[in-house]
């Protein structure tokens, strides 16, 4: 653990909050000197293991906490609230991540078949937690210190992310990971669905076009959209909605109103109500708090 946080502050630097994009496609360090307020975004398929410190997810009212030693398995993208929950200088939160693609996924699933590892069925949310093996800290530490050795990276790499998604199909979240590399799997056909409602997210939503899409009956789909995303689909789309709308308040100089439409809202107070609700500040002052924020931030 101790050489992990090494490589980590070498490589996410040591002055300031960073989340930076390695060499090694996918993989990312980030370093967090202090408690952070929660931020809105979609995760992709991802694996993350915090070195030190610690994190809190939330998915809908579900709370997911993970610190040291521990890694989180997100399998399908999920509109997720994220925060460094523990952090200070003396001993900052430090974590990897590494994207999980589809047809690495499936490339291993298919080298593997006979000798796979015995995977449960995966019912629960599209998102999980558990404390990583040694075996698993061991492939993380190989890749890290691949960054410092560029050349030998460009061979080794591959085996090495071969070996991190054994050992997680191997752990208690193998179901998810497999279920990403099945094109057929439930987790796949609603995975499709979500794809389309955050690009398509402004329209008007149609539960039984999702269920087509999907190859389901609409309550099959209903029952297992809520099941992996702990969402109706409406819910879903308007996290979507409303995340999106956060970024726009902040990178463009629209008023809310036009926000709001942009967005998919034909009610300026429906906006500004549903908004507050899910932020807990009106999308005007939350508009000038961000932009404020983000000026402190440059100027330091």
């Amino acid at each position: 653990m101790q050489e992990l946080r090494t490589l980590i502050a070498r490589h996410a630097g040591t002055k300031r909050p960073a989340t930076v994009h390695t060499h090694i496609p996918g993989l990312v360090v980030s370093a967090s000197y202090e408690p952070t307020e929660p931020i809105h975004h979609v995760f992709e398929p991802v694996f993350v293991l915090v070195a030190q410190g610690s994190k809190n997810v939330m998915l809908g009212d579900t709370a997911f906490k993970y610190g040291s030693g521990e890694y989180l398995v997100v399998s399908v993208d999920l509109p997720i609230s994220s925060h460094v929950e523990s952090a200070s200088t003396d001993k900052p939160c430090q974590s990897v991540g590494l994207m999980l693609k589809p047809a690495t996924v499936a490339t291993l699933l298919l080298e593997i078949a006979g000798n796979a590892p015995s995977i449960p069925e995966s019912n629960l949310p599209g998102l999980g937690v558990s404390k990583a093996p040694g075996e698993l800290l061991d492939a993380v530490l190989r890749l890290l210190r691949l960054l410092d050795r560029p050349k030998d990276a460009l061979v080794l790499v591959p085996s090495v992310e071969r070996e991190l998604l054994w050992w997680l199909l191997s752990g208690p979240q193998g179901g998810m990971v497999r279920q990403i590399g099945l094109a057929d799997s439930r987790l796949s056909q609603i995975g499709h669905t979500i794809r389309w409602i955050q690009a398509s997210y402004s329209e008007t939503l149609r539960i039984e076009k999702l269920a087509e899409m999907a190859r389901m009956s609409v309550s099959t789909f209903h029952r297992h959209f809520r099941a992996i995303t702990t969402m109706t689909p409406v819910q879903y789309q308007k996290q979507v909605r409303l995340q999106e709308a956060r970024v726009r308040l902040l990178s463009q100089q629209e008023d809310v109103a036009a926000v709001g439409f942009s967005v998919g809202y034909n009610s300026p107070s429906q906006f500004s109500r549903e908004y507050s609700r899910f932020y807990g500040v009106s999308p005007g002052r939350d508009a000038i708090r961000l932009r404020e924020a983000a000026i402190r931030t440059t100027s330091s």
